[in-house]
């Protein structure tokens, strides 16, 4: 008896493995690693000129926003909350630091850069990220498209003074990138197209643009570095409000890019554990010699586009970019910006929310106004943040506006009394238009107004009703408030009204 049950637990046990073992095998696959390692590559190549492009508008060293790239992208593997997307340096982190690199120097950058992986980490602590779970979808989709045109657009200005050598790379390149997978899909299309562009451009020694024109790169590994700073008051004084717009603009971007990989992958992200791996691998970088950076759009498009959706594709593309700076550097260096373009463009396209466009015909007319209201403040003001902020204001003011429409309804009781029946809800915003729903001087001795369809929801409502039964009160009426739920019921009554003129959900009926 005792040894079947020994025999039998040791069998559950060898079950257990055996589960496990197959669970762990399936997850490394080896078509799986070879597609997200293929992804990861391909990423890495995109990363390098968008990162030296970036690094000029932040006015730092190329090597920062290099360093910039593999550490966020490799930090952000291990820690971060939503798999297969990317973070690096980015245009949007890159224009906010500007100021800062030019008054104070770029050691300040780095100190505001740990500052905001801190201040980011807090947030994931203290789980303030819920905050940003009342972005309206027609805010979203205003960022994404605006992110989508701001990339094509881009990409059109790298076309200036070039020849029409590049024209062509750009349209073969695209060709190769939509027709390939008809082919196959075991390699990912950008890759093979940017491999083949290179190939050519050397070969013909084409006279066309190449990465190594765009910054230099040098074979310098990253090291530890601790911001030449005076650790004081006034140097906290000097990186706190550049520290804390970084580490707004970084999780919101890091977010809804994480909710746009969300919907391609179709899986979910775990929001606090990205705000927390965000704010972690930006407080490395910045202690490796980097600047602030954050999840990116078009390279996560690029990453999923090629199939990958784990963890390993993200720290290829961070491991890739630091060995093609130390070992590939020269032949980096000789790919065309004519194949990085054309597969840019197909990000761009690939960005945009097209089902937006189609929503916009059966959406109400008001909240029509906020996704391409999004799209034209961030496109004036090239700053993604800015767009969504104005279409988050935009739909607080729509939905004020409509929450704020309060009615009533009018009937006389069985004893001759006048019954107002509340629709709405009553709250600062509509408390002025509640005083001017009664017909006070005209109305019977007994007056009842039944809240049952409507909700007290602040001090300023509460004080509206007070005013309601003063000025009845003031010409000999009675008054009663009937239908109030228990939290209404609490609100009014810390305004003053008396308790007999205040009821729980009582019919206007009972009360007359």
């Amino acid at each position: 008896m005792l040894f079947n049950r020994r025999e039998n637990a040791n069998k559950k046990q060898r079950n257990k493995i055996q589960f496990l073992q197959k669970k762990i095998t399936s997850n490394l696959h080896i078509s799986k690693i070879k597609t997200e390692v293929l992804a990861g590559v391909t990423v890495a190549l995109a990363l390098i000129p968008e990162s030296l492009a970036f690094a000029a508008i932040a006015k730092v060293n190329p090597m920062v926003a290099l360093y910039t790239s593999f550490c966020m992208a490799v930090v952000i593997s291990l820690v971060g909350g939503r798999p297969g997307m990317i973070s690096a340096a980015t245009g949007s982190m890159a224009l906010l630091m500007t100021k800062l690199v030019e008054k104070h120097g770029v050691e300040y950058l780095f100190a505001a850069t740990i500052l905001t992986g801190i201040i980011q980490f807090s947030i994931g602590v203290l789980k303030l990220e819920r905050c940003f779970s009342f972005i309206p979808q027609s805010a979203i989709a205003g960022f994404v498209n605006a992110l989508g045109i701001l990339i094509f657009t881009a990409q059109l200005r790298l076309f200036a003074g070039e020849p029409w050598q590049m024209y062509v790379m750009v349209a073969v390149t695209l060709a190769i990138v939509y027709l390939f997978p008809r082919l196959t899909k075991s390699i990912p299309s950008p890759l093979i197209a940017i491999i083949a562009m290179t190939i050519v451009a050397i070969a013909m020694d084409l006279d066309i643009r190449r990465v190594g024109d765009i910054g230099e790169i040098t074979r310098n590994l990253p090291v530890l570095h601790i911001p030449q700073v005076s650790f004081s008051l006034e140097t906290l004084m000097i990186i706190l409000p550049y520290s804390l717009t970084l580490a707004i603009v970084g999780l919101l971007e890091s977010l809804l890019t994480a909710a746009l990989v969300d919907e391609l992958t179709d899986t979910r992200t775990s929001k606090n554990r990205e705000t927390k791996g965000q704010g972690i691998a930006n407080a490395v970088t910045g202690l490796m010699g980097g600047m602030a950076g954050c999840g990116m759009v078009g390279q996560s498009v690029i990453n999923t586009r090629c199939g990958a959706k784990g963890r390993l594709s993200t720290f290829v593309s961070g491991a890739f970019l630091l060995f093609s700076i130390f070992v590939l550097r020269d032949l980096v260096q000789q790919i065309p910006m004519a194949a990085l373009v054309g597969v840019m463009i197909m990000v761009s396209f690939e960005t945009f929310d097209w089902k937006s466009l189609k929503v916009l015909r059966k959406t109400p007319l008001p909240e029509v106004l906020v996704m391409p209201f999004t799209v034209i403040v961030a496109l004036a003001t090239h700053d993604l943040a800015q767009g969504v902020l104005a279409g988050v204001i935009l739909n607080l003011l729509i939905f004020g506006w409509q929450a704020a429409q309060i009615g009533t309804t009018v009937s006389i009781d069985r004893d001759e009394n006048r019954v107002y029946y509340i629709h709405g809800q009553l709250f600062f915003g509509s408390a002025n238009q509640f005083v001017e729903l009664f017909e006070y001087t005209t109305d019977t001795d007994k007056v009842v107004i039944d809240f049952h369809r409507s909700h007290v929801w602040d001090q300023a409502a509460a004080n509206a009703i007070a005013k309601v039964v003063s000025k009845y009160h003031r010409l000999d009426k009675h008054v009663t408030i009937a239908g109030l739920n228990h939290d209404s019921h609490t609100t009014v009554r810390k305004s003053g009204v008396p308790e007999h003129v205040v009821n729980l959900r009582s019919s206007s009926s009972q009360v007359a």
